[in-house]
């Protein structure tokens, strides 16, 4: 039970260094008249994501690491954490866990965005899915896998949404570097 404590630990850490890189983010967005939307379900989005984490660690002491199916899970949370930072690394200041548009930024088509619309929310259902089974913990997998598919046809809808109005406008001037946005 010790390394997958540690493990959840790591994605703890992990999900705090997703939010400096936001709040910083949000403030290179902002001084480029950046907008935010779907504001309404980001605070559902923050416990879901958290109460994840707990709940895995609940579970968890009620079951058993099982070998075939554990190490697996734990290659696929790997492999979706790679996923979510070759995401966040392509996107660099327009990433955000908010939705925040720059009115006629065109989109981003470059790294797993080529293929992909949505590719970090790709990760975020696979690792939904294989940290909670990493120690057999089905339950949370399946109740967080059903809670956040409700969430993310409600995220995604935003967020296209926001796209769309956002292309359809002209960009403001962006200004200077060293001086702060009006």
């Amino acid at each position: 039970m010790t390394p997958y404590v540690v493990l959840i630990l790591a994605v703890a850490v992990e999900r705090l260094a997703e939010l400096i890189v936001s709040k910083r983010n949000l403030a290179w967005a902002r001084s480029r008249s950046g907008r935010e939307y779907g504001q309404g379900h980001y605070p559902f989005m923050v416990v879901l994501h958290t109460v994840l984490l707990v709940a895995c660690l609940v579970e968890a002491t009620h079951r058993s690491f099982v070998p075939a199916l554990g190490w697996p899970m734990l290659a696929v949370v790997v492999l979706a954490q790679v996923l979510r930072w070759w995401c966040i690394t392509v996107l660099g200041p327009r990433w955000n866990t908010r939705i925040v548009v720059i009115p006629g930024l065109p989109l981003v088509e470059a790294g797993p965005y080529r293929w992909l619309r949505h590719p970090n929310y790709v990760a975020v259902v696979l690792e939904g899915i294989a940290l909670p089974l990493v120690h057999t913990a089905w339950v949370t997998a399946v109740v967080f896998t059903v809670l956040n598919a409700g969430l993310l046809l409600v995220r995604i809808s935003s967020e296209n949404a926001a796209m769309a109005q956002a292309l359809s406008e002209t960009p403001p001037p962006i200004p200077p570097a060293g001086t702060a946005a009006p």
